[in-house]
């Protein structure tokens, strides 16, 4: 399957999209500027004591883009161990460096997500009443040329 019916396919048919039953760590990425989240729930499981993401899904309150970005972050995400969640949420936030900021903000909300989940979820083995940990994207999704037609 090539990289635009992948992207069609995420678009169509999300993957991991909705609540998660059974889940023992939840995450928040949210935009601050128009007030898109996204939510991450996380079945950990544990392997040789080492917790790994057992089963994943999120729900979004944001754009296709979003929606596409949580598809496919989560489906990368599942199976792996905390340490390659951490690798994947890296190359992510890397890759986004490359792209505007406005193009960049939605899947950088679900990365940060991902992430605030693995927080939520590793505070609270000392804490089991650990709130849920938000992430605050930096990108913002509107494009430089509207914010300078704001400014006038």
């Amino acid at each position: 399957m090539n990289v635009d019916a992948q992207l069609i396919e995420h678009m169509m048919n999300p993957k991991n999209y909705g609540t998660l039953e059974g889940s023992n760590a939840e995450g928040i990425g949210k935009n601050p500027e128009n007030g898109e989240k996204v939510a991450i729930y996380l079945k950990v499981g544990t392997d040789e004591n080492e917790p790994y993401v057992e089963d994943i899904s999120f729900q979004a309150i944001g754009c296709t883009t979003t929606v596409v970005a949580g598809s496919m972050l989560t489906e990368e995400a599942r199976g792996l161990n905390f340490n390659g969640v951490q690798n994947l949420v890296e190359a992510t936030m890397k890759l986004l460096d490359r792209l505007p900021p406005e193009d960049a903000a939605c899947s950088e909300m679900v990365a940060l997500a991902i992430k605030a989940a693995v927080d939520t979820y590793e505070r609270r083995q000392d804490d089991p009443d650990y709130p849920v940990v938000t992430h605050t994207i930096v990108n913002s999704c509107v494009p430089k040329e509207e914010k300078q037609e704001e400014k006038r």
